[in-house]
């Protein structure tokens, strides 16, 4: 494979995570939105809705990892190299970056900020 086509890539996606897929996308764009959205609404970010968004964001690292091995036909045991090692630290990473996201988007549009 010389080339990175999108099209192969979203095709292995929707093999391995059937309709779980599209419910995650929509989840991944909604939230986006929904994070943009409430930055312009409140001019910036909540520190501490920050950090205990941060503190969500972990249990999402988790998940996400979970997610991977029962997607895949390997697991942590598996890993055998620094590359492997990396896609699991990605992959919780992402998880991690996206649950934070979705939290604090989620705290911020139920319990808008106070401007003093």
């Amino acid at each position: 494979m010389k080339d990175l086509d999108p099209l192969i890539l979203l095709a292995v996606f929707q093999e391995m995570m059937g309709p779980l897929l599209w419910i995650l996308l929509a989840i991944i764009i909604g939230g986006t939105i929904a994070f943009f959205a409430l930055l312009m609404k409140e001019g910036g970010i909540a520190a501490g809705r920050m950090v205990s968004s941060q503190a969500a964001g972990i249990l999402g690292g988790i998940l996400a990892l979970v997610l991977m091995v029962m997607v895949s036909s390997s697991g942590f045991t598996d890993a055998g190299g620094p590359a492997d090692w990396f896609l699991i630290a990605l992959v919780f990473g992402l998880g991690f970056i996206g649950a934070a996201i979705l939290v604090y988007t989620a705290v911020g549009w139920s319990k808008p900020r106070v401007k003093a």
